[in-house]
């Protein structure tokens, strides 16, 4: 590796630790051989998540930087990166891990469909349409990590799928309230008009009975999608498979401390912590598979 791409994958690397996560990204459960790889579509999906949500800046603007982004991007796979220009470092090891992994290119347009989608939608009538964003914003990481991990089987794509769906719908539910501050609801609005919800009582910081109902519901939604995801965590051996046991164990872990609390963020959002370590550590090492 040349010492210009081995200080882009440094850069890379440097912005996936530096945000915060409730799962693994790029941990030291990975094998090393994988971590560069999967900090390079981290930072590239970072990046272009943060343009997507700068809610002080137009949305016009935001979109002509994600189609920017996405333009870098088309360059990239062929091969041309302008040096010098912001975060040329993130497509410098993006080109060289799409290469040698021999990664499809439209996950990362999925990608930024989503981010695209962000600044343009607020709400999601029903949950067909909610699953087709989380398609888009969620499940290429997953795939992604696949490949560059050997795998390429279809199987284990659905039930990768569904693990990241209900990952990202996990995170959905556990910042009702941030993301009620940027204007926007995940929870969808048909569930919402069967539970009797009305999103006045977010604009109070109050989590009602009805409330309570319609998240229930999703977080029914989400267990079973934990559930028929649960078969790649099995599938996947070594230190990969550790990682997917432990993001799978911590993801529902989520959601338990979610219904303890009956589901009121606005007094704590529920996050994974180092008391939670010890509990997710033991359940990762004796996992049992179905």
């Amino acid at each position: 590796m040349s010492p210009e791409l081995a200080r882009a994958y440094a850069y890379c690397e440097r912005l996936a630790r530096s945000h915060y996560e409730n799962f693994p990204v790029a941990s030291r459960l990975l094998p090393a051989r994988m971590r560069p790889h999967i900090a390079a579509i981290y930072a590239f999906a970072r990046l272009a998540d943060d343009m997507a949500d700068e809610g002080d800046r137009p949305p016009a603007d935001r979109l002509a930087d994600l189609d920017a982004w996405d333009a870098c991007l088309n360059a990239a796979a062929l091969g041309a990166v302008e040096r010098g220009e912001p975060h040329a470092e993130v497509f410098l090891a993006l080109r060289h891990t799409i290469e040698t992994c021999g990664l499809p290119v439209q996950l990362f347009h999925d990608l930024v469909s989503a981010f695209r989608q962000d600044v343009t939608t607020t709400r999601y009538a029903t949950w067909n349409d909610l699953m087709d964003y989380c398609r888009r914003s969620a499940n290429p990481v997953g795939r992604l990590v696949l490949r560059v991990a050997g795998y390429d089987r279809a199987d284990l794509d659905a039930s990768s799928d569904a693990v990241c769906t209900a990952l990202q719908l996990t995170n959905f539910w556990q910042d009702l309230e941030v993301d009620w501050r940027k204007g926007r609801v995940y929870v969808p609005g048909s569930v919402l008009a069967s539970a009797s919800a009305s999103t006045d009582d977010l604009a109070a910081r109050r989590i009602t009975a009805e409330w309570r109902t319609a998240l229930d519901e999703v977080t029914a939604r989400t267990r079973a999608l934990f559930g028929s995801g649960r078969a790649v965590c099995d599938a996947v051996g070594g230190r990969l498979g550790l990682e997917l046991r432990a993001t799978w164990i911590g993801g529902s872990r989520i959601l338990d401390k979610l219904e303890a609390s009956g589901f009121d963020v606005f007094r704590r959002r529920p996050t994974l912590t180092a008391a939670d370590a010890p509990a997710v550590l033991w359940r990762t090492l004796t996992w049992r598979t179905n």
